[in-house]
């Protein structure tokens, strides 16, 4: 047999369904034994484009998604969208080519240590000088990559490696190990940290996005009255209409949201990562007390300093502390009042409807056509932040966006491979102009996978999270302004459908429009970013709403 051959085998042992990438000279091989294969080649027109769309497969499958390139420049742009899964904790295997390493006649053209360039970003990363090792080196790889916490590993297949002829051999077998669950004591002592705290609150985080950890947490603020609050990576993991939910942290400034945490004695964290979202904010004195409850241990951060933690599988950890704290209560009318307070401030948008809409505007249009499990995809830029502190999210990663590596032009990618996995779900890639025209090739990839998904483009003519930065810094605007295509012009020329959103129709109507058409619509938005002021406030909470005791 071909040694790409066994490769192929190996990913078909592993369950991958989806090979994202651009193929190169180097990896002829094995895209020839992938002809043959069940696994489908989704062929992009950017490298990164593919990884992007690998890691989003595996933030939602927990699986590891698989992308290729070639060597050099292929590989490099591959970069971006590995630090983006790595950083991010989304399990991911990029497959890159290479020269061959026993007769290279092409000296250095295209060649680079694409194994040293990747060891920053990768948890595990290997070339393979030997197919004596592919099966255990592709095993390894899975659980690497998948393990707690997820992120990416890389093998790099040189192409004499890959064609040359050896033995008959077996892919290793995948394995499904369950996550160990925390130590007896450890729960003990977490347990009465929360029973002696007047007031806990409970954090959760992207580490804590999932389905288990859902109806787990759930049903332990449901017993004990706890209230919980998301980071933006965290949303919807409580539903945001449960009565126990405080919402989520949308900016890196004192929110309204943030004053559960002012007033908590105890921070409960789930599955958090500094890397998602600073502590510094919500512990900008170094002296709340903090019990840590993930996977794994906590990194050391000047603003995060756990008391104590609970290192283990979440959900199973959520169960055993509700076993613990059987009768404990925490019925506060402060919490409730704020509960209230907050769902007004943040969920009730204007009742003027202006043209060009304004972001808050544009959240709950997007919101009323989008059903409890359907997904929104948002790029990265300042409407990211709009969506993140207001939308209300009713399912885990029902909301995709990246606030780890936070990289411009994920979003289309990140949606696409959302309605791959979910093609029963609407799907809506959320993207500003900047960050969408730097992987909008794609649309190609969209339109020939065939796909049903809405994008709906936020046009302002330039980068407005960085002009709204450059404001609040003092500086003059400049450099911030660009071109545009005709959108709707553009994606027809990729044979995608373009709408228009303008004074004569309803944002609305015309997203609910571009969801009946059916295949890939993009829809062009206008929008109004002066309410951007608003987000350089402290937003504070009055003190009546905050008035009398915790209610233990």
């Amino acid at each position: 047999m071909k040694a790409s051959d066994l490769f192929v085998q190996c990913l078909e042992e592993e369950g991958v369904e989806y090979v994202f990438g651009v193929p190169g000279e180097e990896n002829l091989d094995l895209l020839e034994s992938l002809r043959d294969s069940p696994i489908e080649l989704v062929v992009t027109r950017h490298e990164q484009h593919a990884a992007f769309m690998a890691a989003t497969y595996g933030r939602l499958t927990g699986r590891a998604g698989v992308c290729l390139s070639t060597l050099g420049p292929g590989a490099t742009n591959l970069l971006t969208g590995i630090a983006y899964a790595q950083l991010g904790g989304m399990p991911l295997l990029a497959i890159t080519g290479q020269k061959a390493i026993r007769d290279n006649r092409q000296g250095k053209f295209q060649l680079i240590d694409v194994v040293d360039t990747f060891r920053p970003v990768t948890k595990w990363n290997s070339s393979l000088t030997d197919s004596g090792v592919i099966p255990r080196s592709i095993r390894h790889a899975f659980k690497t990559a998948e393990a707690e916490r997820p992120g990416a590993v890389h093998l790099e297949l040189p192409e004499d490696i890959a064609g040359e002829s050896i033995e008959p051999t077996r892919p290793q077998r995948r394995v499904t190990l369950r996550r160990p669950n925390a130590d007896e004591q450890a729960l003990d002592l977490a347990a009465e940290l929360i029973q002696e705290a007047e007031q806990p609150v409970i954090v959760y985080s992207a580490g804590a996005n999932r389905k288990r950890i859902t109806e787990q947490l759930t049903a332990l603020c449901e017993a004990t009255g706890l209230y919980a609050i998301g980071t933006q990576m965290g949303k919807g993991v409580v539903p945001d209409d449960h009565p126990q939910s405080l919402f989520g942290m949308g900016i890196h400034k004192h929110d309204y949201v943030h004053t559960a945490i002012d007033e908590a004695d105890l921070v409960i964290t789930l599955g958090y990562d500094v890397v998602e979202y600073p502590p510094a904010v919500w512990n900008e004195t170094k002296e709340k007390r903090i019990l840590h409850v993930d996977f794994v241990p906590a990194d050391p951060d000047e603003y995060y300093s756990p008391v104590h933690e609970v290192i283990g599988d979440i959900s199973n950890t959520l169960k055993a502390l509700a076993a613990r704290l059987t009768g404990v209560r925490f019925d506060s009318p402060r919490m409730s009042r704020l509960h209230d307070y907050v769902a007004e401030k943040l969920h009730i948008s204007e009742s003027e409807y202006s043209y060009p809409p304004k972001p808050q505007r544009i959240v709950q249009q997007v919101r009323s056509v989008m059903g409890r499990d359907d997904i929104i995809s948002l790029d990265n830029g300042i409407y990211k932040i709009w969506f993140g502190r207001m939308y209300p999210a009713y399912s885990n990663n029902t909301v995709l966006l990246d606030n780890a590596l936070a990289s411009m032009g994920a979003g289309l990618a990140a949606a696409m491979a959302a309605k791959m996995v979910h093609r029963d779900r609407r799907v809506m890639a959320i993207c500003g102009d900047g960050g969408f025209m730097m992987n909008s090739q794609d649309l190609e990839t969209a339109v020939r996978l065939g796909l049903d998904l809405v994008i709906l483009l936020l046009r302002d003519n330039g980068y407005g999270f960085i002009r709204w930065k450059q404001a609040g810094d003092g500086f003059a605007d400049f450099g911030m302004s660009f071109g545009n295509p005709d959108f709707v012009d553009y994606a027809r020329a990729y044979g995608a459908r373009g709408l228009r959103h303008t004074e004569e129709n309803t944002l609305s109507d015309v997203l609910e429009h571009a969801f009946e058409i059916g295949g890939v619509v993009l829809v062009d938005c206008p929008i109004d970013y002066t309410a951007n002021a608003e987000l350089d406030n402290a937003h504070k909470v009055p003190e009546e709403v905050l008035a009398g005791s915790t209610g233990r």
